[in-house]
């Protein structure tokens, strides 16, 4: 019964992406701050409800966090503390989620026949105090998506604290840069 759940699960997910990938390659515009603004300002009374809610579950799809952050700064630009507080509880949600659900999606036997030899080198890495910093360096580059990382320290069962903190730490600078510094730089791109 338990099988029988988890592949419908899987199943309902896997079509959720591919319709969102889909949607993507038909309008890539779908995926860019303007577009979630545009979106979500349709929703006049419940804006910070809906950017919320987007917020966290957008990460159950791998989308990336940088638009809706960026967004959430155009469309409060008077809450920029509240936006990054969201922000932060989207991308912390998103981790744990992927953290804890990577080896029950199946990634875990994966990772492991196409990279027999690499697991052990990984698990040594990321069992250390130092993984903190591993995953906060990978957090904060912003052209790598933290939830590989996510996955890959929950399939090999790194120290959640340590994960936890390296997401928050890396992330927190990131998302601190586009809340504040969000519309500057988009206006740049």
């Amino acid at each position: 019964m338990l099988k029988k759940g988890k592949k419908i699960i899987y199943a309902i997910w896997i079509a959720l992406l591919i319709a969102l990938v889909l949607a993507y390659v038909v309008n890539p515009k779908i995926i860019t701050p303007e577009y979630l603004v545009a979106f979500i300002q349709k929703f006049q009374n419940e804006m910070l409800l809906v950017y919320t809610v987007l917020t966290l579950i957008r990460g159950f799809f791998l989308i990336p966090s940088t638009p809706f952050v960026i967004g959430g700064g155009l469309l409060f630009p008077d809450q920029l503390l509240l936006v990054l507080l969201i922000s932060m509880i989207g991308v912390l949600f998103s981790a744990t989620s992927l953290y804890f659900f990577s080896d029950l999606l199946g990634f875990s036997a994966y990772l492991e026949k196409k990279f027999p030899s690499k697991i052990p080198q990984w698990k040594k890495k990321l069992d250390t105090p130092k993984s903190t910093l591993l995953v906060a360096g990978w957090s904060i580059f912003p052209f790598v998506p933290t939830d590989i990382i996510c996955y890959v320290t929950g399939i090999l069962k790194t120290p959640f604290k340590n994960v936890l903190l390296g997401v928050f730490i890396g992330e927190a600078i990131l998302c601190s840069l586009y809340v504040y510094f969000g519309a500057a730089i988009y206006n740049l791109i």
